[in-house]
């Protein structure tokens, strides 16, 4: 990933400028746009469809979008959104061809009022010791709907903002603290029997 500049307006500065590159056709440019944003583009689309070859195939399908589609970019957000929304769209829709659920609505409503306990400091990994205890939190995060799986990805492992992740996923934010909320809760039954941890 790319190092972000000190102020989000030289980001966003820095964000145009990338793009403007790739689009007059500057050597090098969009490579290092796919450099620096393939490993956003794998979590995003590995996290919805958990299949390497799909997910290989589609990342390519996503830089290609991105490439055909970049003169929509208009700088107001950061490149990283808008390319994660390419991504999030294009793993979505090969679930909808494959008929795959991408959301467990089951207690859709549960724990409303108690999304708000999902903190911006909240550790998902620091919440596990050690390598093992981070194997079966992947492995229990691998259980949970697509959707659920991304949005935990997208906050806890990309960091970004529930804000950003809006923009993202087209959901509203106080959706996507429910399904956050939710998924710390399904995690919590998965893991405890083995490992005793998210112990309230």
């Amino acid at each position: 990933m790319p190092t972000p500049p000190d102020r989000p307006e030289d980001a966003l500065r820095a964000d145009r400028a990338l793009a403007d590159a790739v689009l007059a056709g500057a050597p090098g440019a969009f490579e290092r746009l796919v450099r620096d944003y393939q490993g956003l583009c794998w979590h995003v689309i590995d996290r919805m469809v958990r299949h390497p070859e799909d997910t290989r195939e589609l990342c390519q399908d996503t830089f290609l979008r991105v490439h055909q589609a970049l003169h929509q970019y208009r700088g107001e957000s950061a490149l990283k959104s808008w390319i994660a929304q390419v991504a999030y769209s294009v793993a979505k829709r090969h679930l909808e061809r494959r008929r795959i659920p991408i959301a467990d609505t089951a207690g859709e409503g549960d724990g409303l009022s108690l999304v708000e306990s999902v903190g911006d400091g909240f550790d998902l990994e620091g919440a596990t010791a050690d390598d093992e205890a981070v194997a079966l939190l992947h492995a229990a995060i691998a259980r949970l709907p697509p959707l659920q799986r991304t949005l935990l990805t997208l906050y806890h492992l990309e960091e970004m903002p529930i804000g950003e992740i809006s923009r993202v996923t087209g959901l509203a934010e106080g959706t996507i603290k429910s399904h956050l909320f939710r998924s710390r809760r399904q995690l919590r039954g998965l893991l405890e029997p083995t490992m005793g941890v998210f112990a309230a």
